[in-house]
């Protein structure tokens, strides 16, 4: 009887802890981060350009061919961690990146892209933050892959790497493009 006094409490102690722990382990990578917009069409939305040079962003824009969106800032420093790699991105021929200015300062970001480079072939603007409310952003920078559909098919949060690219942009740009 002396013993069992200690094992039933112990016992329910362990069940209690590895009933909360197995969701813990499953979900235990913070980047992995739900969206309600997967498999469904982007926003709506119309985003003035941020350069003079290049077209902002209109929902009717993200139809047509697969799409990288990224929302960044200048003054994000992951944003800045992963612009090597958006830049490398956008010297392939088969690829558009659509960049979303989030909360900058114009003049801000324009300095930043000139000295980093501009890998984006259309930049919106975002100033209040309110599409980046609408697409699910919970901070910069994100990246979605919009089917020819316009349809939100993947979303990563955090910067790009090189891993990411290998494991699951590239794949599934590849899986999209099949008739």
């Amino acid at each position: 009887m002396g013993k069992t006094i200690f094992i039933v409490p112990f016992l329910i102690s362990v069940g209690i802890f590895i009933y909360f722990a197995i969701p813990i382990v499953k979900k235990s990578d913070p980047r992995i981060i739900p969206s309600a917009l997967l498999e469904k069409a982007t926003p709506q939305h119309n985003l003035p350009p941020l350069l003079n040079t290049l077209p902002g962003i209109k929902k009717s824009d993200l139809k047509g061919e697969v799409r990288l969106v990224n929302f960044f800032s200048s003054w994000c420093g992951p944003c800045r961690m992963e612009h090597e790699i958006l830049m490398r991105l956008s010297r392939r021929s088969d690829l558009s990146i659509y960049g979303i200015n989030y909360k900058d300062m114009p003049s801000a970001a324009i300095n930043w892209l000139n000295e980093l480079g501009n890998p984006f072939t259309r930049i919106g603007m975002d100033p209040e933050g309110q599409v980046a409310i609408d697409w699910g952003v919970y901070g910069v920078p994100e990246t979605y892959v919009v089917d020819r559909d316009g349809r939100i098919r993947h979303r990563h949060v955090g910067p790009l790497t090189e891993r990411v690219l290998k494991q699951q942009i590239n794949p599934l740009i590849l899986t999209l493009r099949k008739p």
